[in-house]
């Protein structure tokens, strides 16, 4: 677990963005510190605990809802399953969903969810029934126009059908829109299993011609193996780049000719893990984050970058597909360094967009291919990566990460005061 406190954490950058903000234009900027001080408290936070009978006995499942500002639209974000999982990490996570909504110009607030649970210790049966149980305590204050929820670290789109079947069974009625991350065949859009690594894909497209680099000549490494780590790697690999390591949670490979991911995905599959992968070097995920490569992608939990290993990152762009890989204190020392950093709440937002996509579907009975949704995403990330690049990267000398929590922040405040409430 990590020693610094994600929330905390953020309100700390919060208020370094606040300073920053004040020397731009009125019409940037324009949020007082009384104004800001409405994202520094979640509207609503909802502690669960309940018993499961298991093959091992009983145990007491604790689980967690934040539903942190609804100023543009219904609460939207995903549910972890992770042992890690706690109200400051869940709160900051929504906190994170309230910008990146703002900042892609979604019609929603920010929410978020997770259940303290290693859920490699249940069986199958077992994790439905708390996602079940989960939807059963929470049914009151989620809904379509309440609160979506959407999977995120270890959830699937089995369990987000599971959840979804129980909503259904509690209000007597089809609401396919309750959540989104579905099969397809109970309402899930096209591309959303894809749509995280491919959004973050699309942002890096950008940054690469920007910064004149060369997909075919530069290096990749991936932190995190799960779906949006495995997808940034496969999509990275088919446009050319060599991709020379990546790392799972046992451990890490590389191979500085360039690993086959399709192959690597195949022996994860089969074996469990990255590491012994034929042809490879094992190392471990720490030696990963100081390798010389132009893109380092942290695909995994908060917090891997930190002031205690930030001044040996040797990587030239910084793609967080995962949410908060960078300490505020190493995210202020990369950017002097010259790092650019593409942040999770720009980089990572290509999964709640299509989320949206499916939501919208949901709503009117529609279905999109592919290729619709795909173009819809590809422009969607395109113009929110020019937006900040033009209007505030290049123009104020700001990291793309201050450039969006302005964005995003004054997006939301205004709306709070068009609402009346501040």
């Amino acid at each position: 677990m990590s020693e610094i406190n994600p929330f905390q954490d953020t309100m700390k950058r919060l208020d370094e963005v606040q300073v920053l903000a004040e020397k731009l234009p009125a019409e940037l900027w324009g949020v007082t510190k009384e104004q800001l001080e409405i994202l520094k408290h979640e509207k609503r936070a909802i502690l669960i605990n309940f018993p499961l009978k298991t093959a091992k006995g009983v145990k007491i499942i604790n689980a967690y809802r934040v539903q942190y500002n609804d100023a543009l639209g219904p609460t939207k974000g995903g549910i972890r399953f992770h042992l890690e999982v706690d109200l400051d990490e869940v709160k900051a996570l929504a906190l994170w969903m309230a910008l990146k909504n703002s900042l892609l110009g979604l019609p929603y607030g920010g929410g978020k969810g997770g259940v303290t649970i290693n859920p490699k210790e249940f069986s199958k049966q077992e994790l439905e029934e708390i996602s079940r149980e989960y939807v059963r305590q929470l049914h009151k204050f989620i809904g379509p126009t309440i609160d979506i929820p959407a999977p995120d670290v270890y959830t699937t789109p089995d369990i987000m059908g599971w959840m979804m079947d129980e909503y259904e069974k509690i209000k007597g009625e089809h609401q396919p829109g309750v959540i989104t991350g579905k099969p397809l065949s109970i309402g899930g859009s096209e591309g959303r299993s894809f749509s995280t690594g491919l959004g973050a894909y699309y942002v890096l497209r950008e940054a690469m011609k920007s910064s004149k680099l060369d997909p075919k000549k530069s290096r990749a490494a991936v932190h995190g193996f799960g779906n949006a780590g495995m997808e940034i790697a496969k999509v990275l690999f088919e446009n050319g780049y060599k991709v020379i390591a990546v790392a799972d949670s046992r451990g890490a490979v590389l191979n500085e000719k360039g690993l086959d991911i399709k192959k690597l995905i195949a022996h994860k599959e089969k074996s469990g893990a990255v590491k012994d992968f034929a042809g490879a070097m094992n190392i471990s995920g720490d030696k990963l984050l100081e390798l010389d490569v132009e893109v380092l992608a942290p695909a995994s939990l908060s917090d891997i970058i930190t002031s205690k290993n930030m001044k040996d990152v040797k990587a030239k762009i910084i793609l967080e597909v995962g949410n908060g890989p960078i300490s505020t204190e190493a995210d202020d020392y990369l950017f002097k360094k010259g790092v650019l950093v593409l942040p999770d709440i720009l980089a990572n937002a290509g999964g709640v967009t299509v989320s949206y996509f499916e939501w919208m579907q949901n709503l009117t009975g529609d279905h999109w291919d592919e290729k619709t949704v795909l173009s819809k995403l590809d422009k969607r990330m395109t113009e929110a990566f020019h937006t900040l690049q033009d209007n505030y990267v290049k123009p104020y000398k700001l990291s793309f990460r201050t450039a969006a929590y302005i964005r995003a922040v004054k997006r939301i405040v205004q709306a709070e005061k068009d609402r009346g409430r501040i």
